[in-house]
């Protein structure tokens, strides 16, 4: 609580500027990123007073179109713990999410959901990232539910270091879509989409390969596919981070890798899926993608559409920043998500 009121202190006379409109006022920005340099003794990680800060400023963003709300769910996977048998071990780990319902709706109207997984793997959904894009989603009509599970940053080192790569993370984001079902009332359970970049598009991949019936329609944007092949083409301390995620190095358990790729279940798809890539990538090389579109191919799967981009600017990041392009790529995804939800 003594940090909730520090935190209110400091940022409430930012709420008596103007009302929120498309984006943060760029000072306004800049006055909540240098309190974070002020408040490193104030007993919260610099990351834990970002993230309070940062939760502001969603609701500067989005205030004016979105009820934003956070919220603390338990996972239906445990906290992991050394101590397997000490005091607290089994139960469900406190996971964390956003959610964002349109202001426009009406009291009794149902609405489509989408859960939007962020990227970055020890990351968090952040409204620099995300906020243009919830505001296109709340425009439209969508309620979003966004998780930030173990593994994200912004709330200490003991939930960063829950990551579980390709494992109980995703379940985690699946977690926060039955709580969004279940629990917001405008949430039309039959109109439920996912979508994400990046680590995100891995998860959205690996969700809608688990729990198919769940999701009408999914988005993944330069999704990391193929671990197996990722960690062939690049550098070995990548690969020593990725042996800290899964346990071993990809030589030492190449079929738990494999386990992990999103690419090795491409005769299980059955959501309507729209894939994006980009030939100058420099994360995801382009191939690792190609592999996964040559592997739903190979299955049959006629519910997939792609795209491959020609060295579109932006690299990885190409159709996620304000460029003309980059909008007119989103509205591609809005497209084919609106086929299936129908907003």
């Amino acid at each position: 609580m003594r940090h909730l009121v520090m935190l209110f202190v400091m940022v409430s006379p930012l709420f008596a500027q103007e009302a929120p409109r498309a984006a943060a006022p760029q000072d306004q920005a800049a006055q909540l990123r240098q309190l974070i340099n002020g408040q490193r003794s104030a007993g919260m990680g610099t990351d834990q007073v970002s993230k309070a800060l940062d939760d502001v400023l969603w609701q500067m963003k989005l205030g004016d179109l979105a009820v934003v709300d956070k919220i603390e769910i338990t996972s239906s996977k445990p906290i992991r713990m050394a101590n397997s048998t000490g005091q607290g071990a089994g139960n469900p780990l406190i996971i964390y999410g956003y959610t964002f319902t349109p202001r426009k709706l009406g009291a009794n109207q149902k609405a489509p959901l989408l859960v939007f997984v962020h990227g970055g793997v020890h990351a968090n959904f952040d409204s620099p990232s995300y906020a243009h894009v919830i505001r296109e989603l709340m425009e439209q009509g969508y309620i979003v539910a966004a998780p930030d599970y173990r593994g994200s940053t912004g709330y200490g080192r003991e939930y960063y270091d829950q990551i579980d790569y390709g494992g109980a993370e995703i379940d985690d984001t699946h977690d926060i879509r039955n709580w969004a079902v279940q629990n917001l009332a405008h949430v039309d359970p039959e109109r439920v989409g996912i979508m994400g970049w990046s680590h995100g598009g891995y998860h959205t991949l690996l969700n809608i390969v688990r729990w198919p019936k769940d999701y009408k329609v999914a988005y993944a944007g330069c999704p990391v596919s193929d671990l197996v092949m990722r960690m062939g083409y690049k550098s070995q301390s990548y690969r020593d981070i990725y042996a800290g995620f899964i346990g071993k190095q990809a030589e030492d358990n190449p079929m738990e890798y494999r386990k992990r790729s999103p690419v090795f279940y491409a005769d299980q798809y059955q959501t309507p899926l729209l894939i994006h890539s980009n030939t100058n990538d420099e994360d995801v090389n382009v191939m690792e993608v190609q592999h996964l579109i040559e592997a739903l191919k190979a299955a049959g799967n006629r519910q997939f559409e792609s795209k491959i981009y020609e060295n579109a600017p932006g690299g990885h990041h190409f159709n996620r920043i304000d460029t003309e392009l980059a909008r007119k790529s989103r509205q591609e995804i809005y497209a084919f998500l609106g086929k299936y939800l129908k907003p």
